[in-house]
């Protein structure tokens, strides 16, 4: 399906914004993670590792590799021609994703699947995708597009055109009241003696 002029100019902005969200606080994907095994847990698991294969998990799905983790309902698990993991499509209710940077932030990630291409370092949330990354703010929409190295995202909607954000303030040092003025010395006690209590003149024993 042609999109409309109107679909693409909002879907180029919205992407254009999302970008804008990550210059405010540049941080990139712990890099480690790429390095680490996958480790899959499922109830069920139905395929076998061949080159060429997609084997299907279900049933409480968790996929770990380093501080990425995925859970959903269902997972299939597409495997290349070196019988390596290619790529990993999770459906759930919904499904979530998640990933610290090298700050140690967390970024969260929700949507009804995500397609995680492990030979590409990016996933895709698809279905009412939400992505939250502490202390940079949101992005929603019908497609979210997260690398899993760079941290960078981008988004598009179908339904009204637009990709929603909400955006955190940076936040301020801690600043410490002025301090007060002083309170004024106390007056000093005077030191001038009472006057003397006024004494007659006439002399006793005059009329």
């Amino acid at each position: 399906m042609t999109s409309t002029p109107r679909s693409r100019r909002a879907s180029a902005s919205a992407a254009w914004l999302v970008l804008g969200l990550l210059a405010l606080s540049p941080a990139f994907a712990k890099q480690s993670d790429r390095d680490q095994p996958m480790q899959v847990d499922a109830k069920h698991f139905d395929g076998f590792q061949k080159p060429n294969t997609v084997s299907t998990l279900t049933g409480s799905v968790v996929i770990r590799q380093g501080s990425l983790k995925a859970t959903g309902a269902e997972a299939k698990v597409h495997f290349d021609g070196e019988s390596q993991i290619d790529r990993v499509v999770i459906t759930g209710n919904p499904a979530h994703l998640e990933q610290l940077d090298d700050n140690g932030n967390l970024m969260q990630g929700e949507a009804a699947t995500i397609d995680y291409h492990a030979a590409k370092d990016y996933a895709v949330l698809s279905g009412n995708a939400v992505v939250k990354q502490k202390g940079r703010g949101e992005a929603r929409g019908d497609t979210l597009t997260y690398n899993t190295q760079t941290s960078q995202m981008t988004g598009e909607s179908n339904g009204d055109g637009m990709v929603h954000m909400t955006f955190q303030p940076k936040a301020r040092a801690a600043t410490t009241p002025a301090d007060k003025p002083a309170a004024p010395a106390p007056a000093p006690a005077s030191t001038v003696a009472a006057p003397a209590p006024a004494q007659s003149s006439a002399t006793p024993g005059t009329p």
